[in-house]
């Protein structure tokens, strides 16, 4: 359960106090972690002493000692000399792997309830009965964001959006639960504002721009103030990125609140959506359209149906942009200077560019 790095890491500093050499074996008496070379010869020795009743012992002018998780034994430990201090030494490291024994055993139940409570995992009564256990608060506010990095199991990313949570105060928890995508659960105060989680996620992504040197997208829920409601903050979270992904392609932090009418086309069924294109379309899609039209169309929206400042702002005459609006017309039979027809048309693109998503992730 613990890293080799990390016992590695914590026999270096004691052996840095005390000047002592330490060793870790697991039961088959194999190194996991060492301030020595050439341990081999210890290894039978750390098998015998694995079926020693005994829960230290002198060998081979060293001190062995049992470490155990609860009542299964864990590691074997080896601190070379066999003096009294050696034999003191030896006894609280022993103390400090059980210490990290229970702290990492803490952390991995935490994660794993954490994960199965965004995944619909659990029962009702088993969410506040393990998190009781774990003391886990029940009735705090919490948002959950959605980080998607551009590279499958960025660990780099992962340990830093950790590095930036940790803290002896924080109480937010960080996990995956997929390849991309890292998971944010923070609690907020009583005080924090959806613009309070905007600069969160504003943190988050230049951190990871700039240290991870990874492209990444932030999406986060609803503020929830029950740890039951907590999936609903993530569900919510992996709607808006995937609805930022085809609508506001621009935008790198996407809050659910902030969807507008992409969530409502998120919802629509395929069916419908095929049979409400076809309605305007016909046999037409805007796929078909040359990319002129498509400039014409794309920024005659963005100058909120204007003509003189649509026409300014594509470098053509006034006359040649009805002409085009005209033309946009006899296809469609819509008239993107009438508010209700251009209405209808800028759903129906949206709408195509839902439908265009679905069909690539069905491949």
């Amino acid at each position: 359960m613990i890293s080799n790095q990390v016992l590695q890491n914590t026999i270096e500093g004691i052996k840095s106090i005390t000047r002592i050499d330490i060793c870790v074996m697991d039961t088959e008496g194999k190194m996991l972690a060492s301030t020595l070379q050439n341990m081999e010869d210890y290894e039978k020795a750390a098998q015998a002493f694995v079926e020693s009743p005994a829960d230290s012992q002198a060998l081979q002018g060293s001190q062995f000692f049992k470490v155990y998780d609860e009542q299964q034994l864990e590691y074997i430990l080896i601190v070379k000399g066999d003096s009294d201090d050696v034999y003191m030494v030896g006894k609280m490291v022993t103390f400090q792997l059980q210490s990290l024994i229970v702290a990492y055993k803490e952390r991995y139940d935490k994660d794993n309830f954490i994960k199965n409570l965004l995944l619909d995992n659990l029962l009702l009564v088993d969410i506040y009965n393990r998190a009781k256990k774990l003391h886990i608060d029940v009735d705090v506010r919490r948002v959950v964001f959605i980080v998607e990095t551009s590279i499958e199991k960025d660990n780099l990313a992962l340990e830093t959006v950790r590095t930036m949570f940790a803290s002896t105060k924080s109480k937010d928890f960080i996990t995956a639960v997929d390849e991309k995508n890292i998971i944010i659960v923070k609690e907020l105060r009583g005080s924090d504002t959806y613009e309070d989680m905007e600069k969160v996620g504003k943190v988050v992504l230049d951190m990871l721009n700039t240290e991870a040197m990874s492209k990444v997208r932030v999406a986060y829920g609803t503020v929830v103030n029950e740890i039951k409601d907590v999936s609903r903050s993530y569900k919510e979270a992996k709607m808006a990125l995937d609805v930022g992904k085809i609508f506001y392609a621009e935008r790198n932090i996407i809050a659910y609140a902030n969807l507008g009418i992409g969530r409502l086309i998120y919802q629509l069924p395929m069916p419908l959506c095929k049979m409400f294109i076809k309605e305007i379309f016909g046999s037409q899609s805007p796929d078909d359209f040359d990319e002129e039209t498509i400039i014409t169309i794309n920024k005659f929206f963005e100058n909120n149906l204007n003509v003189s400042e649509t026409s300014r702002q594509l470098y053509i005459h006034r006359n040649t942009l009805v002409y085009r609006l005209d033309k946009i017309q006899k296809l469609t039979n819509l008239d993107l200077r009438v508010f209700e027809d251009a209405i209808t048309f800028k759903m129906a693109l949206m709408v195509v560019k839902y439908m265009d998503y679905v069909e690539k992730a069905d491949f």
